[in-house]
C-alpha cells in the first residue's frame, strides 16, 4: 500500500460519495455503502488481487481500518454485479471531470475477452447465448467469449464501451453504441474517430458524417491510399497500448466472470480503475 494509492482511493471515495449524495433506498441501508463498495472494487484491481475471497481476507492488512465492515465473498460478488449500472455512470462522471473529455480525437477498436476454454465449460456456461467462438487475427488464435469494444481518447481515457458477441461486426457495434448514447457526439465540432481497416464502410462513413464526425482509417491494399494515411499508424498504436494496460496491469483477460452480469461488472471494474487513475493523475498534475 503506497501513499499515492491511499490518496487516490481517498479522493475517489469522496468523489463517489459526493456524487451519490443522500440517495433514498428501500429497506435497511447496507453496512457497506455504494461509495465504499466501488472504492473497494477499484483497490482490488489496483493491487492485482483477482480472487474475491483472498481479497476480502487481504483488505484488513492492506487497508487497515479503511472499511469498518466487509461482506462475505457471495455478498461482495452480488453487490458488485448489481452495481454495474452505477459503475458505468461513475466512469462517465470521472471522465467528464478531466480535461481529456473534450479531446477532439477518439480511437476505437475491440479486443477479445475470453470466458472459457474447455468444451465442457462452454456447454455449462451461463454465458450461452451471449458469448461465442471467434478468431482473433492479432493474437492468431480462436477463443470463446465476448469482445470488448472501446472508444477512448489517445491518452487512454474511456469515453464509452460495450461487450458483444465476437461474431457481430465491429461497424454494427460502433453504430449501436453511438445510437444508444446520442449525446456523446453533440457539441463536439471537428470530432475525429481513428479506427483500423475493420471499420471500412461507406454506410458507416455516411452515418458518422451526418453527425459531424470524421472517420479516419487505413485503406485496403487494392485501394488508393488517402492523403496523410501514413500518419495514422502511430496513433493506431495508442489503442493497442490501452488494451495492453488493461490486460497486462489490470488483468482484463483474468476477470473470472461466469455470467453476463458478472463479466460486465468485472470489465467495468477494470475500466473504472483505469479511469480513476487518469482522473487522479490529471487532477494532481502527475504524468
Amino acid at each position: 500500500m503506497t501513499t499515492d494509492l491511499n490518496t487516490l482511493l481517498t479522493a475517489l471515495y469522496v468523489k463517489i460519495d459526493d456524487y451519490l449524495g443522500d440517495r433514498t433506498r428501500m429497506g435497511r441501508p447496507p453496512k457497506l455503502s455504494d461509495a465504499e463498495l466501488l472504492t473497494l472494487a477499484v483497490a482490488q484491481v489496483m493491487l492485482g488481487v483477482r480472487s474475491e475471497a483472498r481479497w476480502l481476507r487481504f483488505v484488513p492488512r492492506a487497508l487497515p481500518a479503511a472499511f469498518p465492515y466487509l461482506p462475505g465473498q457471495s455478498g461482495y460478488n452480488k453487490r458488485l454485479r448489481g452495481a454495474l449500472p452505477l459503475i458505468k455512470r461513475l466512469i462517465r462522471v470521472l471522465a467528464r471531470d478531466t480535461d481529456l473529455w473534450a479531446d477532439p480525437v477518439w480511437v476505437v477498436d475491440s479486443t477479445p475477452v475470453e470466458c472459457a476454454r474447455s468444451r465442457p465449460t462452454v456447454k455449462r456456461s451461463n454465458l450461452a447465448g451471449w458469448a461465442g467462438y471467434s478468431y482473433c487475427a492479432s493474437h492468431s488464435r480462436f477463443f470463446w467469449g465476448l469482445r470488448l469494444h472501446l472508444i477512448a481518447t489517445p491518452a487512454g481515457l474511456p469515453i464509452t464501451w460495450a461487450l458483444a458477441d465476437p461474431k457481430i461486426d465491429e461497424r454494427q457495434v460502433l453504430t449501436a453504441v453511438l445510437d444508444h448514447d446520442p449525446t456523446l457526439t453533440v457539441d463536439r465540432p471537428g470530432l475525429t474517430i481513428i479506427a483500423d481497416k475493420g471499420y471500412v464502410s461507406s454506410e458507416l462513413d455516411t452515418y458518422l458524417a451526418e453527425r459531424g464526425v470524421a472517420l479516419l482509417r487505413p485503406s485496403y491494399r487494392n485501394r488508393t491510399p488517402r492523403t496523410g494515411e501514413h500518419l495514422l499508424k502511430p496513433i493506431r498504436q495508442l489503442v493497442e497500448s490501452i488494451f495492453d494496460t488493461l490486460k497486462g496491469q489490470l488483468d482484463l483477460e483474468l476477470h473470472g466472470g461466469r455470467s453476463i452480469d458478472g463479466v460486465g461488472a468485472r470489465i467495468g471494474q477494470r475500466l473504472l480503475a483505469m479511469t480513476a487513475v487518469i482522473w487522479h493523475n490529471r487532477a494532481t498534475g502527475q504524468p
